[in-house]
């Protein structure tokens, strides 16, 4: 026997146990072969040293196989559009896969038998594992012809129906017995009578078997389970706390993604072989789902930050599982930007009312320190918004009101109940955690543990003295504009306030109280005596006799009065001359409120007016017609302040201008009803109800005003000069000393061009100079 016909019949013999290496189509099945004969087989073909050549040539068969059939028939079933629903696309790609695949076993399982035989150890492909080999063939070949990702929907239509349908798997029957009508099925979208359902949870799980043993599930479907179940976790919080903030969702969200979701999953994964990888997994997912749950939940939870923080505490319940979210998740810097620009977009802007801003801060302080202990949070997210109110005029205002029980928000529970500043909470050493990484250095975060809200209020400016001295203006303006002797309310904030700031920033304040109460003491005393000659006169006076070094600045306004109310003031003088010695009274007589009974034809109106305006009216008895520069040269009041004066008594039909600048007093009713003219008081009385205090910007111009004497010397030796140099100039002369005052460039040129305004300076080409 020559050796060339011993290697044809060999070859037939491996041709025969191998039909993939003749003619034979890939599926046809190679006939069984005795033991004896096979074994004879391997051994010829170990003894012509064809193993190694055999091996290879069967596996480049399946590899060409794969590229040019099983690949291509995959894919092309996926891209099928002869069947329009997606299920069932997939369901037919994935069991023609799995049709071919088990066409190759017999061929893997014949190499395998033959290098135990021999016991082989050589790597094809770098593996041992023939069987593993075919499936990483398998994949490979698939992802290398792998279409544009147009296959993502299919798969996507394959599991989102098998997860419809196993949500609705216990809900169908339950409707269909209650009503007892032919419901449609929420699974399948048919009508109850034609269910799919089983069929479709039958293939879920075929598909999936299938999908699992040649490790393409998650290669296949990875990309697509996580988006559907992302999609199906993102809905279900949307729906189930959307725009609920007083009740926990926690609990319930929980056990709703073990019911149903990793459910799924559990019913998805044990489609397979039970194998520890399997339970692993599923354990993994859980996990991983745990996670995702509660950072969708904390997201969703921070877009509804900024409500949580107005409804709170209504909202605890939000706060609390917003608390314990966070310490699961690493969401906090979120959280913090997102919350940041929430505040700076719905209320730093001029369209929002600063009462509204102090209101939302208030919230602000009171939730985020429920949330975050530390004040961590509070002190990075309300940065912008204490900048912000920072440079409001009526930001302390505001406060102070609030506190007063005036203004926004519920301040006066807080001082009443509220932490003294200064009080020290004893440290529990077990419960201590460090800051969080964003936390500040030690000193701020002691001062931050110490703050509740009205010391923050007053932090805002940074300063306990601007808290006081805007409280002092307050006062003033309380005390002086009711012209009420009763301080019994105004005592007790004061007493309240002291045990917060101390008895020594608040002493102005104990001395005001005290002028008011004086004051009361000293008129019942001036007005019970006859030898003062008070009870002669034709009007009472009573006077509120104030401390001049103890009360703010007061408006200054030029008022001349009447000659015989200043001959019953002078009365009043003397009399407080004689009780109190060598002090006497220096008036102001634009200050305090005049009770008048207009006596007219037929007609008698009683009003409560200021001085200013009962000394217009006065002058009306002398003669009946007055121009407004009469007026000004009589009273001293500048025509602009006094046709605004005017105007009151216009609306109380009691003047009217008959000419330009010229009025008239009208005696005859004009036939209003009394309903219309206290509707028009009111009115007038609004608009006189302005603060009788010199504002923060009128007693800077007036502590400005010492300067205007060396910028005079200046510019008439210099001629003209430059802001700046105006300004260095001031610093090295005319700012130095204990009681120096502090001007700076952009206040000096507000004074500079104020005096422009009033024709004192000149200015062109950048230099003031004095006029000639």
């Amino acid at each position: 026997m020559s050796s060339t016909s011993l290697d044809d019949r060999l070859w037939d013999d491996v041709v025969l146990a191998f039909p993939i290496l003749g003619e034979l189509p890939i599926t046809h099945e190679s006939a069984p072969i005795d033991p004896d004969q096979w074994r004879s087989l391997v051994y010829a073909l170990q003894k012509n040293e064809m193993c190694h050549f055999i091996e290879d040539l069967i596996i480049e068969k399946i590899e060409e196989s794969l590229r040019n059939k099983v690949a291509k028939e995959f894919w092309r079933e996926i891209e099928s559009e002869s069947c329009v629903d997606g299920f069932d696309r997939f369901k037919k790609a994935v069991m023609g896969l799995a049709r071919n695949y088990v066409t190759f076993l017999p061929y893997i399982e014949k190499l395998e038998a033959m290098r135990n035989l021999l016991n082989s150890k050589r790597k094809i492909h770098g593996m041992f594992d023939l069987m593993s080999l075919l499936k990483i063939l398998i994949r490979s070949t698939l992802h290398s012809q792998l279409p544009v990702p147009k296959h993502l929907s299919v798969v996507e239509d394959f599991y989102k129906l098998s997860f419809k349908v196993f949500y609705y798997s216990d809900k169908t029957d339950r409707e269909l017995n209650e009503s007892g009508e032919d419901l449609q099925c929420g699974g399948c979208s048919e009508s109850a009578e034609n269910c799919k359902c089983d069929e479709i949870i039958t293939d879920f799980h075929n598909i999936n078997r299938i999908l699992i043993q040649l490790e393409l599930l998650e290669r296949l479907a990875g990309e697509v389970l996580t988006s559907l179940i992302h999609e199906q976790i993102e809905s279900h919080v949307q729906e189930t706390c959307k725009g609920s903030f007083d009740i926990s969702f926690i609990e319930p969200l929980e056990k709703w993604l073990d019911s149903v979701v990793v459910g799924w999953l559990t019913r998805l994964y044990s489609s397979g072989p039970e194998c520890p990888v399997t339970q692993e997994k599923l354990n993994t997912f859980n996990r991983k789902l745990h996670h995702l749950l509660y950072e969708t939940y904390t997201r969703t939870r921070i877009d509804q930050l900024f409500t949580i923080i107005i409804e709170y505490p209504d909202s605890d319940a939000a706060i609390d599982d917003l608390k314990v979210c966070l310490e699961k998740t690493d969401l906090r810097p979120f959280l913090t930007a997102k919350l940041t620009a929430a505040l700076q977009s719905r209320l730093l802007h001029p369209g929002v009312n600063t009462p509204d801003i102090i209101t939302a801060y208030i919230a602000s302080i009171r939730a985020l320190r429920h949330l975050d202990p530390t004040g961590i949070l509070l002190e990075t997210c309300t940065k912008p918004v204490r900048q912000y109110l920072r440079g409001r005029e009526d930001t302390m205002r505001c406060v102070v009101m609030s506190l007063t029980d005036e203004g926004p928000g519920d301040l006066v529970d807080e001082l009443v109940h509220g932490e003294e500043s200064n009080q020290e909470n004893p440290l529990n050493w077990e419960q201590w955690n460090p800051d969080p990484i964003d936390a500040s250095d030690a000193k701020e975060n002691k001062e931050r543990q110490s703050w509740d809200i009205i010391s923050m209020l007053v932090n805002v400016y940074g300063s306990k003295e601007i808290f006081v001295h805007e409280y002092r203006n307050l006062l003033a303006d309380r005390l002086l504009v009711q012209y009420s002797y009763n301080t019994e309310k105004e005592v007790r904030y004061l007493e309240l306030l002291k045990l917060r700031f101390g008895d020594s920033q608040l002493h102005y304040c104990e001395v005001m109280l005290k002028d008011v109460y004086d004051s009361k003491r000293l008129n019942t005393h001036l007005h019970s005596e006859p030898n003062f000659g008070l009870k002669l006169q034709e009007f009472e006076v009573t006077c509120m006799i104030l401390s001049a070094q103890f009360w703010p600045v007061f408006k200054e306004e030029k008022l001349e009065l009447p000659q015989k109310i200043k001959e019953h003031l002078d009365v009043y003088t003397k009399a407080y001359e004689t009780i109190k010695g060598n002090r006497t009274l220096s008036w102001k007589p634009h200050l305090g409120s005049v009770n008048l009974d207009i006596e007219l034809k037929g007609r008698t109106v009683n009003l409560t007016v200021t001085p200013t305006h009962a000394a217009i009216i006065w002058y009306f008895q002398e003669k009946d017609q007055w121009t407004i520069d009469e007026l000004s040269s009589v009273l001293h009041i500048p025509p602009t302040v006094l046709r605004r004066r005017i105007a009151y008594w216009q609306s109380q039909g009691l003047l009217k201008e008959v000419s330009t600048d010229t009025f008239l007093l009208v005696e005859e009713s004009s036939g209003r009803s009394a309903k219309n003219i206290a509707v028009n008081d009111m009115m007038c009385e609004d608009d006189e109800t302005e603060s009788i205090m010199a504002s923060a910007q009128d007693q800077r111009e007036e502590e400005l005003q010492v300067f205007w004497s060396y910028i005079v010397g200046m510019l008439t030796n210099l001629e003209s000069l430059p802001p700046d140099r105006i300004h260095m100039m001031l610093k090295m002369f005319a700012s130095q000393g204990p009681s120096a005052v502090e001007c700076s460039l952009q206040q000096l040129k507000h004074f500079l061009d104020r005096k422009v305004r009033e024709h004192k300076l000149l200015f062109s080409g950048g230099f003031y100079r004095l006029p000639k």
